[in-house]
């Protein structure tokens, strides 16, 4: 069974959902047995791969673990940044060793099991914010829950501990559950039409049209490509949220109309939401608060593109460690540096950048631009390379 993609598991969830919608009508918590349901689609997708299973086990169990250890650490008093990087790094590395072994093909499937980026990504989280002394305690139950919860374990969207603890905790009104009960049902059906109707026939479009090594058929590609990702994730993420908030979460948003971006920042706040605001507030920032400690300190526009270069580079290895990923990476770096190179420098940009047809023109270039990211991430700019005729 696949999460959010055949009929089977909507069964269940129709089936599983029902209790859930009777404890929040009925005002009584629902976290308990939200664990139990979450644990029922836990093995009703990976019981048939006891090996998958039995990584993600000891993925939680390590990762609790290490947490734990520098909680107790850090509640002791020690702050030392070689032992914070150290734990941070170790939180990490079960997903670095995936991806290092994917190289070789990974015979064993070392932590090989869907949804390690996402987890890695929550608990990272929770060892830098543990480090700045705002987390102070973890629940061992809100910590399982947290990285388990169904609807989010696969593909995300990327929720905050402390966000997701607050959901989990409180009481919620029975007029304000079926608020978002019914929000939640929207959004499940408005993802389905997302995933199962509009990505389908781009998909269709994509491989009967754009796979034939000629102009036409890589413009094809192009134009239904980047389309095709976002109605096909952006559905993911819509029935994911709208699950959630039937389990009393309310999951954040991971998607805001990203095509009418009209620059390559607001992309970044419309596109994959969680994974850019979690990059900025702990990659981003903190490179940049790391620079203006040192004698680049008066280099503001240095600062900015050395943090937008690290920022994205991370988010390509983050995907994967495939060039195509890499490149995708650098190269919104390099789009990001750039246009924060003409928003503080160029005249023509503060002069015109209120007006219409500016604004029209710069939206178009970067639709244009952020589809030729989409055509290097999917690898297809590789292929094109070793075409003769190309």
């Amino acid at each position: 069974m696949q999460m959010f993609a055949d009929h089977s598991f909507f069964a269940w969830l129709i089936v599983m959902t029902i209790p859930a919608f009777i404890l929040g009508v009925f005002e009584k918590p629902i976290k308990y047995y939200g664990m139990f349901a979450s644990l029922v689609f836990l093995w009703l997708a990976l019981g048939h791969n006891t090996i998958a299973l039995t990584y993600l086990i000891v993925f939680c169990l390590l990762e609790y673990t290490i947490i734990q250890i520098y909680l107790q650490l850090r509640l002791g008093g020690n702050r030392s940044k070689v032992l914070y990087w150290l734990f941070l790094l170790l939180s990490i590395a079960p997903l670095a060793t995936y991806k290092v072994l994917a190289l070789t093909g990974n015979p064993w499937h070392i932590f090989g099991f869907l949804g390690i980026s996402y987890m890695t990504f929550k608990v990272a989280q929770m060892i830098i914010e543990i480090y700045d002394g705002i987390i102070k305690k973890v629940s061992p139950f809100e910590y399982a829950y947290l990285l388990l919860f169904f609807p989010t374990i696969t593909s995300g969207p990327i929720d905050r501990s402390r966000r997701f603890s607050k959901d989990l905790n409180r009481k919620i009104p029975r007029s304000e559950y079926l608020e978002l009960a019914g929000t939640g049902l929207y959004k499940i059906l408005l993802g389905m039409v997302y995933k199962t109707v509009i990505a389908s026939v781009l998909y269709f479009l994509m491989k009967q049209y754009g796979m034939e090594k000629d102009m036409t058929g890589v413009l094809i590609y192009y134009y239904t490509y980047g389309f095709y990702l976002f109605f096909d994730f952006a559905g993911y993420s819509l029935m994911a949220v709208g699950t959630g908030y039937l389990f009393g979460i309310k999951v954040p948003d991971n998607f805001n109309r990203p095509f009418i971006s009209r620059d390559i920042n607001d992309f970044w706040n419309r596109w994959h939401i969680t994974l850019s605001h979690w990059l900025r507030d702990y990659v981003f920032s903190r490179v940049t608060m790391s620079l203006m400690r040192t004698g680049l300190r008066k280099r503001r526009l240095t600062i900015a593109s050395i943090a937008f270069m690290t920022n994205m580079l991370l988010m390509g290895f983050w995907h994967g460690l495939t060039s195509y990923y890499i490149l995708y990476g650098l190269y919104h770096g390099v789009l990001l540096t750039l246009f924060e190179i003409i928003r503080t420098r160029s005249g023509l940009y503060r002069k015109y950048s209120k007006e219409k047809w500016f604004i029209i023109i710069e939206w178009a270039l970067t639709l244009h631009l952020v589809l030729f990211g989409f055509f290097i991430f999917s690898g297809r700019l590789n292929v094109l390379m070793h075409w003769k005729a190309w």
